[in-house]
């Protein structure tokens, strides 16, 4: 993944576009927004969260960590943020990051345009996660059971960009 190139599609993207009072870029109303898409992995398993009534998308589906790329800081420190902020997996039991194929998919249930990066983070130990207010719960599962779970549209497309990484 080259961050340059992805730190220019957050320039491009927030021109003209709201900021919270902290800075970040607001999506809220905007046509297309980029996003990662967080896989956690522990000993072949994967890290499901079932999302929130409290989010602003996909509520009440089984995803995984993921994030606005909302602010011009190098992606490694935006993927471990999101992984505390939603998770509390610290920088310390991460074993290896890896970046899948970036895509673009059009979701007209929430009609925007998503740039999706997906990433796959492999951990040392089994943690113990404590959600935020995001998820209100999580399951530990095999890939091949995600079929299983009531995801977001295109969620799958997500795990299928890391198969040179798995």
């Amino acid at each position: 993944m080259k961050e340059k190139y992805i730190l220019e599609i957050i320039k491009k993207l927030g021109e003209g576009l709201p900021k919270f009072s902290d800075g970040r870029i607001d999506y809220t109303n905007s046509i297309s927004a980029p996003v990662l898409i967080i896989f956690v992995r522990y000993q072949g398993e994967i890290l499901l969260l079932k999302r929130s009534k409290k989010v602003s998308t996909y509520q009440k589906k089984w995803s995984v960590v993921a994030g606005y790329l909302d602010e011009l800081k190098p992606i490694r420190e935006k993927i471990l943020e999101e992984l505390n902020e939603e998770t509390s997996i610290t920088e310390e039991n991460i074993s290896d990051i890896k970046f899948g194929q970036s895509y673009k998919i059009k979701d007209d249930s929430v009609h925007r345009l998503w740039l999706r990066f997906p990433v796959l983070v492999e951990l040392k130990e089994k943690p113990r996660i404590k959600l935020n207010f995001e998820h209100t719960r999580f399951k530990w599962i095999k890939p091949e059971e995600i079929s299983k779970f009531d995801t977001p549209p295109f969620f799958h497309i997500s795990w299928e960009m890391l198969k040179d990484q798995r």
